[in-house]
């Protein structure tokens, strides 16, 4: 009779703590973790880990499935790159709570801020919810291939109380920030991870409205934190004001921690100057002993144009309206035309949205992405270089990009700071965590899940040139410091007692592949996918569910209500 349900043998193990790494056995019994080391006992499966790494599943605190997870069992594109958790309902917006009435009000407000298609989720969303716990526990019945945990989104709450009133951003009553304040406790107490909101401008619905949530009062936001203290749980996650000085928003921060009793709060940045701002700020409150912490993508945003994804360089252009919605093939036909060429080069665009106006009318950096995708390109390969250097227009250079590999090539245009930035620091910045995959969202925009594989293929490799970071803090910022940023002390770490979920990975053929649209999701609605070679097994729960980046068929992923602790041998390890 096996001693155990598996045992991963010989290894090289970089447990998540950021020590050494070392060889060892891992041996799992149920969904926990139950010895690390030399394994006498046998395991129902065997599995030979010589030659490759064994690490902690991989967390990501900043995803989109709000939808996604109602409606399919794998939360792809993060469970195809090692991620074994992912925490949704980020950036103030979601499904939940939601009135009958309410609901084309949250379509479109995820539309315009996530770039979901309207018919995807009018086909999709099952809506077996109105309230925040309803929504919960209709997630509860959800099997899925990664654990999944839910923020309440400060948007549709503020809806759910005001009504259209909420919609238009007028100020709430005495009794509504009340009633804000006391669904926000009941939501943590539920299981919600905890509270979010969003002040960035650029949010907005597709026709130019302002997201519910932006521009309110700082007293409606204090009301969410209330909330929390209330609870006396909860983490409270914010994207602050890109146009604002940072000092001031960074104070409004500290505001918030204060009037959520001391809850953690973590705010979205990037690799740019108002990154460093926040950077510093960050720096200074964690010596203080505040828990605040800032997310960030260990690279710009990955913005992808491409005549088959949702925006381009011409795409809001008057001559390309008839033209957008027809098959690829017709397009590029139509587009190699003379006349059109000439006429969309010419046009400016025309739309109600400013930012993705500016979106689209932003030529300057913008690459052609390549495969393997080339995510830290040098500026004279960027299309405006290349353009000077040949003697011709940009946007003639731009428009003959597009069309290449029959219409399907990507351009690149990193958002959030200089693609050459070196995050390191960030990295191994204790007061920061690696986040920002956005799974779930950005269908035809964003393809950043893939981002655990871009750490270990290009910033550790990396450090043989001068720069990167070495592998023990770059698995350690991948995992145990997200754990702890969203309270998930039970996952994040190789130690006996935790949860089992793991990652096996052939770091020499570890290989990210350029994104490509699949059409899969309801109503036919199209995607960016990212394949990686590399993953030899990824388990959640202690169950295999992918074998060289194939699906195995187990869905042990399930719900995460609230916190949860280490249990106390593994405590003890930790």
């Amino acid at each position: 009779m096996a001693d155990f349900d598996l045992v991963l043998r010989g290894g090289t193990i970089l447990d998540g703590s950021g020590g050494a790494p070392f060889r060892a056995d891992v041996a799992v019994r149920g969904d926990r973790i139950v010895e690390v080391g030399e394994v006498a006992g046998r395991g129902a499966q065997e599995i030979d880990a010589r030659g490759c790494l064994v690490t902690p599943g991989f967390i990501d605190v900043h995803t989109h499935y709000d939808g996604q997870v109602t409606w399919e069992n794998r939360l792809a594109p993060s469970s195809n790159h090692g991620v074994t958790t992912v925490v949704m309902g980020n950036c103030g917006v979601g499904f939940a709570p939601c009135r009958s009435g309410q609901k084309e009000l949250a379509i479109r407000l995820m539309e315009g801020v996530e770039d979901i298609p309207q018919v995807v989720m009018s086909t999709g969303l099952p809506w077996n919810w109105e309230t925040f716990p309803e929504y919960l526990d209709a997630l509860e019945q959800r099997r899925t291939d990664v654990d999944f945990a839910a923020q309440l989104p400060h948007s549709p709450l503020r809806v759910y109380v005001m009504g259209e009133r909420g919609a238009d951003r007028e100020p709430p009553t005495d009794a509504e920030l009340a009633e804000m304040r006391r669904l926000t406790a009941e939501a943590v107490k539920a299981g919600a991870l905890g509270v979010t909101t969003s002040r960035q401008l650029a949010h907005r619905f597709r026709d130019g409205k302002s997201a519910p949530s932006v521009n309110t009062e700082v007293d409606e936001i204090l009301a969410l934190a209330g909330g929390l203290k209330d609870a006396g749980a909860g983490v409270f996650q914010i994207i602050g004001n890109s146009a604002a000085d940072p000092k001031a928003e960074f104070s409004i921060f500290r505001e918030l921690v204060r009037a959520s009793g001391g809850r953690p709060l973590s705010f979205t940045t990037g690799l740019n100057e108002a990154g460093a701002v926040y950077a510093e700020e960050v720096e200074r409150a964690h010596a203080e002993g505040l828990p605040i912490r800032g997310q960030f993508m260990p690279r710009p945003v990955g913005m992808l144009m491409g005549l088959d994804l949702s925006y381009h360089p011409f795409a809001l252009n008057p001559s390309y309206r008839p033209l957008a919605d027809l098959p690829l093939p017709d397009k590029v036909a139509a587009l190699r035309g003379p006349e059109l060429r000439a006429r969309l080069i010419a046009e400016q665009p025309d739309d109600p949205n400013p930012f993705l106006l500016a979106l689209v009318q932003r030529t300057d950096p913008l690459f052609v992405l390549g495969d393997p995708p080339n995510y830290a390109p040098a500026p004279e390969q960027s299309l405006r270089a290349r353009a000077e250097a040949a003697g011709v227009p940009l946007r003639a250079l731009i428009y003959d990009a597009l069309l290449e590999q029959d219409g399907q090539a990507i351009l690149y245009a990193p958002l959030g700071g200089d693609p050459s930035a070196d995050p390191t620091p960030f990295l191994q910045s204790s007061a920061m965590v690696v986040a920002l995959g956005d799974g779930g969202a950005h269908y035809g925009m964003i393809c950043d899940a893939a981002y655990p594989t871009f750490v270990l293929t290009r910033l550790c490799r990396d450090k043989a040139e001068g720069r990167g970071v070495e592998l023990p803090e770059a698995i350690r910022a991948l995992t145990r410091k997200p754990a702890e940023l969203a309270g998930l002390l039970d996952r994040g770490q190789i130690a006996p007692g935790l949860k089992a979920d793991l990652n096996v990975i052939d770091l020499d053929d570890l290989r990210l592949y350029a994104p490509r649209v699949v059409r899969d999701l309801p109503a036919g609605g199209k995607r960016l996918r990212q394949r990686a070679d590399g993953y030899r097994l990824t388990m959640v729960s202690g169950e295999i569910t992918y074998r060289d980046g194939e699906p195995t068929g187990a869905l042990p992923g399930r719900l995460v209500r609230g916190a949860r602790q280490a249990p106390q041998e593994a405590a003890l390890a930790v």
